[in-house]
């Protein structure tokens, strides 16, 4: 009897999935998504047969294909030569059938499932709370869609990663000349500007599997399932080489070891430590790891043969916030000079570029308006305050000391060589700081930078703005070390007054040399004015015109 009922489910379940399948074949939507642009272009060449206006969208029958746009993106005036067929919702009725299937195969499947499973449940949940901080042994890879072209604005980042991707495209090529795989590649910047997707465009380039984890995910209540993570990890992209384990926040399981006792954070470290550092063989596996607090990280993973690459991701230029803008709005209906908006949005990262497009684009659907215009972009730009530098609220006013501030420490650490590569309008420091033993003059090359941009206002403007503070403190540290520790001033002990006599005398070198380069200054300000960074070899360049 009990069998005869269980080929009778059998039956019925087999029926109902074959109901099923019909009606899915009957309802699916088969219509292609299109954009406005492809819309007019179709309806503007007369070559749509029918067109039919639903509450969500409009449908475009050609003698080819079938397509649909949003109806909120469609202007009245586009359908003006065509009749437009309504929906009249023929098919609620099939719809309503279809739930109810659905809902009574689902009801005896369950009363089946709850009979055989009653007494497995009351076993296996007084192991489910140990079991469930374990991983199940099988890490699997995510397929990467994103590619470089989908990411505006990363010119430079693309360059650095180019020579990896052709590396796992290409392995034999460098194996004849000797050369290693880089094992790890660390991405440093700030929140938003990209470098999960910029992992995903590498793997997606590549053409390798792509296994991701937050650093987070490794830190464990019990001591040893963070490196039981960490290797069945590694395991999973060996077994699958050549592939990219990608680490977001890093520094959450790779903080420096400060002498606090953790054994199970420094178990999960130590064992990243041995997986790339090659006493497995993890050939063929590179570690993109991202963070945005390099400062914190165990000198242990950040030293040669762990991490050989690191790529600086800065918050973008203002061209490279028109290259971003431009892809967020392509798919968006828009009547918007794109210039403007990068205009003002100084300080956005990439995160917040998608957040106002996307703002300024419900703005418009509350509106009811057909196009997205710069005036949503002009209402919604308060709100999106998420990346955001102060820069961006300066006055045009502030904004002009603000760049004379600027280009006169580019022009300062340019002329005494000072370590800088690209100068940001949206970067405070110029230059890193450093304990390393330094020459008189190289101090002093030091101070005269940090008052560079004081002295560069005050010739100007006769006055500079507060901002100068983070820069002053770090002239004043400096010269009292100068004086009362590494005995550079007059003698080895230092004088009364003696810092402040020293102070005025770097000023005034400073002051000497901004004047005698006005003309460099108001060529450094436009190039800070149109691009809002300016690199290290072109302040030279403009230096040497007229040395």
């Amino acid at each position: 009897m009990q069998e005869s009922n269980s080929n009778r489910v059998v039956l019925y379940v087999s029926a109902f999935l074959v109901v099923i399948l019909v009606l899915f074949a009957i309802l699916r939507d088969n219509a292609e998504l299109i954009t406005m642009s492809q819309a007019s272009e179709l309806l503007g060449s007369l070559s749509v047969k029918s067109v039919t206006v639903s509450d969500e969208y409009i449908y475009l029958k050609t003698d080819e294909n079938f397509y649909k746009i949003v109806s909120s993106q469609v202007s009245p005036n586009l359908l003006k030569d065509y009749e437009v067929e309504v929906d009249s919702g023929s098919n609620i009725l099939v719809y309503f059938l279809f739930t109810v299937l659905v809902l009574g195969i689902g009801s005896l499947a369950f009363r089946q499932y709850q009979k055989k499973s009653l007494h497995v449940d009351s076993q296996t949940t007084s192991n489910s709370s140990m079991l469930g901080t374990e991983l199940s042994g099988v890490v699997e890879a995510i397929k990467s869609d994103i590619t470089f072209d989908d990411i505006g604005g990363i010119s430079d980042v693309k360059m650095e990663l180019e020579e990896i991707i052709d590396f796992m495209r290409n392995p034999k090529r460098y194996k004849t000349f000797g050369a290693r795989m880089p094992r790890g590649v660390l991405l440093v910047g700030p929140p938003g500007v990209g470098k999960t997707m910029i992992a995903k465009a590498v793997a997606h380039e590549a053409g390798v599997p792509f296994y991701y984890q937050s650093g987070a995910s490794f830190v464990q209540i019990y001591v040893g399932m963070g490196a039981k993570r960490v290797h069945d990890l590694f395991q999973a992209a060996k077994n699958n080489s050549p592939s990219i384990i990608f680490i977001d926040e890093i520094d959450a399981v790779g903080k420096k070891r400060d002498g606090v006792r953790n054994d199970e954070r420094e178990a999960t470290l130590n064992q990243l430590l041995t997986e790339m550092d090659g006493f497995e063989n993890s050939s063929g596996v590179i570690v993109v790891a991202a963070t945005n607090q390099i400062d914190v990280l165990d000198s242990a993973l950040l030293r040669s043969g762990r991490f050989d690459r690191r790529v600086f991701v800065e918050l973008p230029t203002k061209r490279e916030r028109e290259s971003i803008l431009v892809k967020y709005l392509d798919k968006v209906p828009n009547d918007v000079d794109v210039q403007a908006v990068a205009n003002m949005t100084v300080g956005f990262n990439g995160a917040s570029l998608a957040a106002l497009v996307n703002e300024a684009s419900l703005l418009a659907i509350r509106g009811h308006d057909f196009q997205v215009t710069i005036e949503h972009f002009h209402h919604v730009k308060d709100k999106v305050m998420f990346g955001k530098k102060k820069l961006q609220i300066l006055s045009e006013k502030q904004k002009k000391y603000h760049i004379t501030y600027q280009a006169a420490k580019a022009i300062c650490a340019s002329y005494y060589d000072l370590p800088f590569e690209k100068l940001m309008l949206s970067n405070e420091k110029l230059t890193p700081s450093t304990d390393e033993p330094l020459i008189q003059h190289e101090l002093e090359s030091r101070v005269k930078m940090f008052l560079a941009g004081v002295v560069a206002c005050n010739i100007k403007y006769g006055e500079h703005t507060s901002s100068a503070k983070l820069d002053l403190d770090e002239a004043k540290v400096l010269v009292e070390k100068m004086t009362k520790e590494y005995g550079m001033g007059e003698g080895l002990l230092s004088k009364d007054k003696e810092e402040e006599i020293f102070m005025a005398k770097l000023y005034d070198e400073t002051t000497s040399l901004l004047s005698s380069m006005s003309g460099v200054i108001s060529k450094v300000e436009a190039i800070l004015l149109e691009r809002e960074s300016i690199t290290k070899v072109d302040v030279k360049k403009l230096i040497d015109e007229v040395l």
